[in-house]
Parts: structure tokens; sequence; C-alpha cells
């Protein structure tokens, strides 16, 4: 019996050529054709006014965080639960990473936790659209504009997801995107930076390569910076896989609809929610079961392995971490 797998890529002759082209022509004085066409398409896709690609998602979330001036004596308040990666960026600017509680229903930031967990020290906030979900945008933008606070939209899992009728990715500062392998538009590994504040771009395009500013200094750099940028064949993929992502969404959401059917009448099983309002792309079919039922993920695991069914944990609540 074939196994299913948690998630992968969709590859199809599209994504071949584009890469063909990338590793045969995309080199030195058309070194950006790939990029330049995946940042414009991406932009537009989202509805923002710029994109940056960078190799994965935790550069995207390092470099906002930089270009916000977050730093030592700075507090950023992110969800609880979610992947490290949303997090980690804010040790490494040395700031104090403060986490808040999610919606039970959602699983994404609580507006009201995110409320009662800031201080005069807090500088930003991270919420994550977790497996897709997209939280009560309108009530942490709300608390956000209240304490001046800036707005890092972590979507990286929720590429198609929208929240009354807006795009994932566009509600901060700065929205950053994932295309790990396991994502649902993936090139291999990389990620995306989005805003539409021009002053956030420039320091962004500045830090991504080494800190050379724009001029014909080809080596001159002003500061000690950061080598994040992606390649002409991950941009390229990154392309290919973009013209196809209604497709690849709608694929998503059809397999979750089929899990929500055959699970429907399973008492104690509660799946991924979908907010009045919202679109969920639906990332990872995500089920959480109540105590009642009796059996331990651990054990749903084995189970489920035996039967040629991938699935992986839940996220730890990162205060739970030795890290």
């Amino acid at each position: 019996m074939e196994r299913i797998p948690v998630s992968g890529p969709w590859i199809t002759a599209r994504e071949i050529a584009y890469v063909t082209d990338a590793v045969t022509n995309a080199w030195y004085g058309n070194a950006n054709v790939w990029h330049e066409r995946f940042e414009k398409s991406f932009a537009e896709h989202v509805g923002v006014k710029h994109a940056i690609a960078l190799p994965h998602c935790t550069a995207a979330i390092h470099l906002s965080l930089l270009a916000l001036n977050v730093g030592s004596g700075d507090e950023v308040i992110v969800p609880d639960c979610t992947w490290i990666a949303s997090a980690a960026p804010i040790t490494y600017v040395g700031a104090t990473t403060v986490f808040a509680d999610i919606d039970p229903r959602t699983w994404c930031l609580d507006a009201r936790s995110f409320e009662a967990c800031i201080t005069p020290r807090t500088k930003a906030v991270i919420p994550v659209n977790l497996y897709g979900n997209m939280p009560d945008m309108d009530a942490l933008r709300e608390v956000a504009r209240r304490h001046g606070i800036a707005i890092i939209e972590d979507a990286a899992e929720s590429i198609g997801s929208e929240y009354k009728g807006q795009r994932a990715g566009s509600f901060g500062a700065t929205g950053v995107f994932s295309f790990h392998g396991s994502k649902t538009l993936t090139t291999g590994e990389g990620g995306m930076l989005v805003t539409n504040r021009d002053d956030l771009r420039a320091r962004v395009l500045f830090l991504r390569d080494h800190g050379r500013p724009p001029g014909d200094r080809l080596f001159h750099n002003t500061e000690v910076a950061y080598k994040y940028k992606m390649s002409s064949m991950q941009a390229a993929l990154g392309t290919a896989q973009l013209e196809r992502v209604e497709e690849l969404v709608t694929r998503k959401r059809e397999i979750f609809a089929w899990y929500a059917e055959e699970l429907a009448d399973l008492p104690g099983v509660t799946l991924n929610h979908e907010a009045p309002g919202t679109k969920n792309s639906y990332w990872m079919v995500t089920a959480i079961l109540a105590e009642s039922i009796g059996l331990r993920k651990e054990r749903l695991m084995e189970l489920l392995d035996a039967e040629g069914i991938d699935c992986r944990p839940f996220f730890h609540p990162l205060s739970s971490l030795p890290a």
C-alpha cells in the first residue's frame, strides 16, 4: 500500500521548464531575471507594493525586526503555540520574547491575551496564521494601533488564506512567507517578505546583501549585514508554483473537505477552523482530540503509521521547550 504523506510538493512540467531555464541562462547579467519576476508576481498576488525573495521565512522575520529597529531592551509578543522559527529571530536581535495565549478555535493569537502582554517595552507583535487558519485580524490590528505596536504577520503556512477578502500576509508592517518543501507553494527552501512601506523595503534590500547600498560601488559595504538572497533556481521554481497557486490551494481545500466529511460523525475530533468571513488554505489537515477519547497523540501516530498514514504532532508550546 502506498503511504499517505503529511504534505509534499506538486511539481509539473512547468516547474521543470522554468528551473531548467534558470540553470541554463540565469547567470551574470541575467542573474536577477527570475527574482524580479517572482517578486513582482508575488506582490501582485498578495496585493502589496513590494515583495523581497529570501532563503527562508526565518530570514524574513529576522530582517523585519531589524528594519523595524527592534533590538536590546525591546519586547516582541508571539503566540505560545507556533514553530520556533516565529520566535528565534527575536533572540537574534537581542530582544525579549513574550508569549501570549491562542484562541482555542482558530489556534491563532488571541487579541485579549496579546493586549494583556503589552508593556512599555513592547515594540512588535508576530501573529501566526497557524496551519492556514486566520486570526481575528481586526481585533489584533486595533490593539496594535492603540498601543503603537508594529505587526509582523507570519503567513508562513497560509498562502491562499484570506480575511474579509484580503489575502494573508498583507495586514502588517511586513508579512512573511515560507516556501519550505512541505509548504503549499514551495521552492525547496525559501521565503518572502512583503510590505507596503518603501522605507522597510529599502532597508531590507540593504541588509539582505551584505550591507551594500545601491549604486556602482560594487564591493563597497557600509555595514556588516547578511547573505539572505534566494537562488535563481529557487525563484524560477517559485514563479512556476505561483502561477499555479489557485490550483494548489484548491487541491488543499478539496483534501480538507474530504477529511471533514469522513470524520464528521466522529465525536471528540476538532479540525481546522474556518471563521465566517475567512478563507482557510488548509496547509495541513490538523485534528484536536478531546480528552474523553482517551487516546494520546503518540499512540494515535503509531496506529496511523501502521496503516501507512504519515502524521506529525501539533506544535509544542514554545514556553515549554528547553531552548
